[in-house]
């Protein structure tokens, strides 16, 4: 679908490993859980503008925050962090425009921004952030 068609009908977007958007991919950091959790938790709670936090509950690993922009549609936004089958710390999130119309990519801008400002507050090597698409090298032996 191209990027005008997408923009005037999706109000939503999620990660996805093996999605063509680089964007919507998520994360899989070779991080500590404890670490990706709090930085996750400051960036929703105000450290993007106009983020608020609603709930933050790591014991299931859900961060529920909401983005009021000052240009644009509200959104609703759920972060999923917990552990992979090879125990790395995963990061998933969704947008969701709080308008039933289209969000002119609102939603995949957002996770764009939440994911690239978490890789940068854990100051995240090219080494830390993993293809969750593929079987880590150490596992193959």
């Amino acid at each position: 679908m191209s990027g005008i068609i997408r923009g005037l009908t999706e109000n939503g977007a999620r990660t996805d490993p093996a999605s063509p958007d680089q964007r919507l991919l998520g994360r899989t950091y070779a991080i500590p859980f404890e670490l990706v959790w709090q930085a996750a938790t400051r960036l929703a709670g105000g450290g993007i503008r106009g983020w608020s936090l609603w709930i933050a509950d790591d014991q299931v690993g859900r961060i529920e925050a909401s983005t009021n922009p000052l240009i644009g549609p509200a959104a609703d936004i759920h972060v999923i962090i917990g552990l992979d089958q090879n125990a790395q710390t995963r990061v998933d999130v969704v947008s969701m425009s709080r308008t039933h119309r289209g969000d002119l990519g609102r939603s995949r801008r957002n996770i764009g921004l939440f994911l690239k400002r978490l890789d940068k507050i854990l100051n995240a090597e090219p080494g830390q952030i993993l293809d969750a698409t593929r079987t880590p090298a150490w596992l193959e032996r």
